[in-house]
């Protein structure tokens, strides 16, 4: 068996927990169980990271960077502004509604750190890392369609991440495809209107 990087055993680490916290939920989830989950020794985990804390951190960097790297792959110059907009928008959503049991992680990801005294920053973090990635997207959109959006971008981005997050939420608990893609086109109209269309 060929040895692996410290940065593949961490991804593999990372991927392991992200599909046991799904399954079992994060308070369930142990180190112990995220080992067994990737195959690994409790002495690689505690190798590649000091704490669980510090693998929760980075498994919700990895669950945003992969939605954001997914979404920003789809904003090409072509197409109105309205069509990339609300193309950016699908393309996130479909990820929803392929993967809810992913989605429903992060709410659970927030609501430990909030309640586990020592984690209350991981919930900051990864709301921050929401309204970072809602700005590259708001600034490469605007770049691509050379509009200067009429409103500050952290002010888009913070309402942007707002938006996307309840829409995220009310799906998972209604479960109605129909309202979700009507809000999608209402929130599209709106975030055009505030970027300049």
């Amino acid at each position: 068996m060929a040895r692996m990087s410290s940065a593949e055993r961490r991804r593999q680490l990372v991927e392991a927990a992200i599909r046991a916290m799904t399954r079992d939920g994060v308070a369930r989830t142990t180190t112990r169980s995220i080992c067994a989950e990737a195959g690994v020794s409790l002495s690689v985990f505690h190798y590649c990271f000091e704490s669980k804390q510090a693998l929760l951190e980075a498994a919700i960097e990895t669950i945003t960077g992969n939605y954001v790297a997914r979404v920003m792959s789809t904003v090409e110059p072509g197409g109105t502004l309205r069509e990339t907009v609300r193309g950016a928008l699908q393309t996130y959503w479909d990820h929803v509604t392929a993967h809810p049991g992913e989605h429903m992680l992060t709410y659970d990801l927030t609501q430990y750190a909030l309640r586990e005294p020592g984690f209350e920053h991981l919930a900051r973090a990864q709301y921050d890392q929401y309204v970072a990635s809602a700005a590259a997207l708001i600034e490469q959109v605007g770049k691509a369609r050379g509009v200067e959006p009429k409103v500050p971008v952290e002010v888009l981005a913070r309402y942007l991440a707002a938006a996307i997050d309840g829409l995220t939420l009310q799906f998972l608990v209604l479960g109605d495809a129909r309202v979700a893609d009507g809000h999608l086109d209402l929130t599209a109209d709106q975030l055009v209107a505030l970027i300049g269309g």
